[in-house]
């Protein structure tokens, strides 16, 4: 029987990955395909309804899957590098701005509508420094690719630029992505201060409703897999990982507490968010 797993397909990147794990899988003699989606809602809706096995889910989509499914979702695996991220709130280095609750009466910038670690983590930040977002502070949201939830980081791009051109205060991006951009130019080296950090939280899982041979052998083949499989390690450095880690739910209590102060979902997950359409 074969497993069927989804993955959204926010880069062409993701069919050489999946195609290229497909492959070792064959090598293995497990019996495994794929098949891609154009965004999460869509994906989380076919994996709760049984059409396909397991999901490559953002954080926010796990979020929708164990509103929808219940207990019966269940986190398979996720890579090494989705555990204990931050997400940051930046300035240009120049700016008078030392903490957030300072961008009182400014404008922030922040990523797509659906981006957990650019729109919703940092907003529900604003919220524990004492400003309510779109009250006490502008927010200026720079959508890119709805329903990829923020994989598509051209928004938090664009906020970083919008930053640095004096158009806005600051913006939120993760961690890792500000990195990004000042290797790339996007920010300049030394020209941004970090003034607020969201506090650790997990990103993507491979999400299952419920286990059984297939998805057991699923969870425990990507596990065996080793960065030092020439074949595994090209592979790897595509999805931005090293080992495949077991599966937990241990962090994502900041983006579930997000979701509810922007009443993204509902507590059935129902999406309530306003204006969002993937």
């Amino acid at each position: 029987m074969t497993l069927v797993m989804g993955a959204v397909a926010y880069d062409p990147k993701v069919v050489t990955i999946w195609a290229g794990f497909r492959a070792w899988f064959a090598r293995q003699g497990f019996d495994f395909d794929f098949v891609l989606y154009s965004n999460y809602e869509r994906q989380v809706d076919d994996l709760v309804a049984g059409r396909i096995d397991a999901a490559w889910n953002s954080p926010l989509a796990w979020v929708r899957a164990r509103r929808l499914a219940g207990e019966e979702a269940v986190p398979l695996v996720m890579r090494d590098t989705d555990q204990d991220l931050t997400s940051v709130v930046v300035v240009r280095d120049d700016s008078p701005y030392k903490d957030v609750a300072d961008l009182k009466g400014e404008t922030v910038a922040t990523g797509a509508i659906d981006s957990p670690q650019a729109t919703l983590l940092p907003r529900s930040l604003i919220r524990e420094r004492g400003l309510r977002p779109g009250g006490d502070v502008a927010i200026r949201r720079f959508d890119a690719g709805a329903g990829l939830h923020g994989d598509h980081i051209g928004g938090e791009r664009d906020a970083a630029r919008a930053m640095m051109s004096g158009d806005v205060a600051a913006a939120c991006m993760v961690d890792a992505n500000h990195l990004l951009f000042v290797r790339e130019g996007t920010l300049p080296a030394g020209g941004t201060r970090v003034i607020g950090r969201t506090r650790p939280y997990d990103h993507c899982n491979m999400t299952a409703t419920g286990t059984g041979p297939g998805t057991e052998r699923f969870r425990d083949l990507l596990l065996s897999m080793r960065a030092t499989d020439p074949d595994v390690r090209t592979l790897f450095d595509l999805e931005g990982l090293t080992a495949w880690r077991p599966g937990r739910t241990s962090g994502y209590a900041p983006l579930e507490r997000a979701v509810e102060e922007d009443g993204f979902y509902d507590a059935s997950g129902a999406i309530t968010a306003p204006g969002y359409r993937p």
